[in-house]
Protein backbone atom coordinates (compact mmCIF):
# COMPACT_ATOMS: atom_id res chain seq x y z
CA UNK A 1 0.00 0.00 0.00
CA UNK A 2 1.46 3.30 -1.13
CA UNK A 3 2.08 6.34 2.53
CA UNK A 4 1.04 9.55 0.89
CA UNK A 5 2.24 12.31 2.99
CA UNK A 6 -0.92 15.25 3.04
CA UNK A 7 1.03 18.07 4.13
CA UNK A 8 -0.78 21.15 5.17
CA UNK A 9 1.23 24.74 6.18
CA UNK A 10 0.26 27.85 8.50
CA UNK A 11 -3.31 28.50 9.19
CA UNK A 12 -4.91 25.73 7.48
CA UNK A 13 -6.08 24.55 11.06
CA UNK A 14 -8.28 27.59 10.72
CA UNK A 15 -10.20 26.29 7.71
CA UNK A 16 -14.12 26.47 7.99
CA UNK A 17 -13.27 30.06 9.67
CA UNK A 18 -10.59 31.42 7.89
CA UNK A 19 -11.66 33.85 4.90
CA UNK A 20 -14.65 31.23 3.65
CA UNK A 21 -14.65 33.42 0.24
CA UNK A 22 -11.28 32.31 -0.62
CA UNK A 23 -10.94 28.74 1.31
CA UNK A 24 -14.87 27.58 1.66
CA UNK A 25 -16.75 26.63 5.16
CA UNK A 26 -15.21 22.89 5.35
CA UNK A 27 -12.89 22.06 8.12
CA UNK A 28 -9.33 20.37 7.88
CA UNK A 29 -11.08 17.58 9.74
CA UNK A 30 -13.84 17.38 7.00
CA UNK A 31 -11.14 17.45 4.30
CA UNK A 32 -9.54 14.69 5.98
CA UNK A 33 -12.29 12.54 6.23
CA UNK A 34 -13.01 13.21 2.44
CA UNK A 35 -8.81 11.62 2.03
CA UNK A 36 -9.57 8.82 4.26
CA UNK A 37 -12.71 7.33 2.13
CA UNK A 38 -10.26 7.93 -0.84
CA UNK A 39 -7.21 6.03 0.69
CA UNK A 40 -9.76 3.14 1.00
CA UNK A 41 -10.69 3.30 -2.18
CA UNK A 42 -7.76 3.90 -4.50
CA UNK A 43 -5.87 2.01 -1.79
CA UNK A 44 -3.12 4.66 -0.25
CA UNK A 45 -2.33 5.34 3.37
CA UNK A 46 -2.23 8.92 4.15
CA UNK A 47 -0.58 10.21 6.57
CA UNK A 48 -1.35 13.93 7.80
CA UNK A 49 0.84 16.47 8.98
CA UNK A 50 -0.44 20.09 9.72
CA UNK A 51 1.74 22.68 11.50
CA UNK A 52 2.32 26.63 11.89
CA UNK A 53 6.12 26.31 12.04
CA UNK A 54 8.30 26.09 8.92
CA UNK A 55 11.08 23.98 11.33
CA UNK A 56 8.25 21.18 12.08
CA UNK A 57 7.30 21.12 8.54
CA UNK A 58 11.23 20.72 7.46
CA UNK A 59 11.10 18.12 9.86
CA UNK A 60 8.29 16.07 9.02
CA UNK A 61 9.90 16.34 5.21
CA UNK A 62 12.78 15.04 6.26
CA UNK A 63 11.10 12.15 8.04
CA UNK A 64 9.23 11.36 4.84
CA UNK A 65 12.35 10.73 3.37
CA UNK A 66 13.39 7.90 5.61
CA UNK A 67 9.99 6.67 6.96
CA UNK A 68 8.55 4.31 3.36
CA UNK A 69 6.68 7.60 2.31
CA UNK A 70 6.16 7.45 -1.35
CA UNK A 71 4.99 10.89 -2.30
CA UNK A 72 3.58 14.03 -0.98
CA UNK A 73 0.72 16.44 -1.68
CA UNK A 74 1.55 19.73 -0.24
CA UNK A 75 -0.55 22.92 0.43
CA UNK A 76 2.10 24.80 2.10
CA UNK A 77 -0.05 28.35 2.83
CA UNK A 78 1.89 31.37 2.92
CA UNK A 79 5.48 28.59 3.46
CA UNK A 80 4.51 28.71 -0.87
CA UNK A 81 5.71 31.92 -1.31
CA UNK A 82 8.63 32.35 0.93
CA UNK A 83 10.05 29.31 2.59
CA UNK A 84 13.50 28.28 1.00
CA UNK A 85 14.23 26.08 3.34
CA UNK A 86 11.23 24.04 2.78
CA UNK A 87 11.81 23.47 -0.78
CA UNK A 88 15.35 22.70 0.52
CA UNK A 89 13.63 19.99 2.34
CA UNK A 90 11.65 18.46 -0.95
CA UNK A 91 14.73 18.64 -3.09
CA UNK A 92 16.91 16.37 0.24
CA UNK A 93 14.51 13.48 0.15
CA UNK A 94 13.47 13.35 -3.34
CA UNK A 95 10.18 12.59 -2.82
CA UNK A 96 7.33 13.16 -6.13
CA UNK A 97 4.82 16.03 -4.42
CA UNK A 98 2.26 17.63 -5.84
CA UNK A 99 1.38 21.27 -4.59
CA UNK A 100 -2.33 22.53 -4.29
CA UNK A 101 -4.36 25.45 -3.20
CA UNK A 102 -7.95 25.90 -2.43
CA UNK A 103 -7.69 29.28 -3.95
CA UNK A 104 -6.77 30.35 -7.41
CA UNK A 105 -3.48 32.02 -6.27
CA UNK A 106 -3.25 34.17 -9.53
CA UNK A 107 -6.59 35.56 -8.79
CA UNK A 108 -5.66 37.18 -5.34
CA UNK A 109 -2.54 39.56 -4.56
CA UNK A 110 0.52 39.16 -6.88
CA UNK A 111 2.86 38.25 -4.19
CA UNK A 112 0.39 35.22 -4.27
CA UNK A 113 1.74 34.47 -8.10
CA UNK A 114 5.84 33.43 -7.19
CA UNK A 115 5.59 29.77 -5.80
CA UNK A 116 8.98 28.38 -4.20
CA UNK A 117 7.51 24.73 -4.77
CA UNK A 118 5.48 24.43 -8.53
CA UNK A 119 9.58 24.17 -10.44
CA UNK A 120 10.10 21.23 -8.43
CA UNK A 121 6.61 19.72 -8.36
CA UNK A 122 5.43 16.42 -10.41
CA UNK A 123 2.34 18.98 -10.76
CA UNK A 124 0.17 22.27 -9.16
CA UNK A 125 -3.50 22.25 -8.72
CA UNK A 126 -5.03 25.22 -7.24
CA UNK A 127 -8.49 27.23 -7.40
CA UNK A 128 -11.28 24.38 -6.97
CA UNK A 129 -11.57 24.16 -3.08
CA UNK A 130 -11.11 21.12 -1.22
CA UNK A 131 -11.12 18.97 -4.36
CA UNK A 132 -7.83 19.29 -5.08
CA UNK A 133 -6.51 17.67 -2.24
CA UNK A 134 -8.15 14.41 -3.77
CA UNK A 135 -7.16 15.93 -7.66
CA UNK A 136 -3.52 15.84 -6.52
CA UNK A 137 -3.52 12.51 -4.91
CA UNK A 138 -4.87 11.02 -7.74
CA UNK A 139 -2.35 12.92 -9.79
CA UNK A 140 0.46 11.27 -7.46
CA UNK A 141 -1.05 8.15 -7.25
CA UNK A 142 -0.90 7.58 -11.26
CA UNK A 143 2.52 8.74 -11.14
CA UNK A 144 3.85 6.38 -9.12
CA UNK A 145 2.21 3.74 -10.19
CA UNK A 146 3.21 4.25 -13.76
CA UNK A 147 6.60 4.66 -12.54
CA UNK A 148 6.66 1.28 -10.72
CA UNK A 149 5.09 0.02 -13.75
CA UNK A 150 7.77 1.38 -15.75
CA UNK A 151 5.26 3.05 -17.91
CA UNK A 152 6.26 6.30 -19.29
CA UNK A 153 4.83 9.38 -18.70
CA UNK A 154 2.65 10.20 -21.68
Amino acid sequence: MLKILILQGPNLNRLGKREPGHYGTKTLSEIHEEIEALGKKENFLPVFFQSNHEGAIVDRIHAAGEDGTQGAVANLGAYTHTSIAIRDAFLSVELPVVEVHLSNVYRRESFRAKSLLSDIAAGTIGGLGPVVYQLGILGLLDLLRRRDSGTPRT
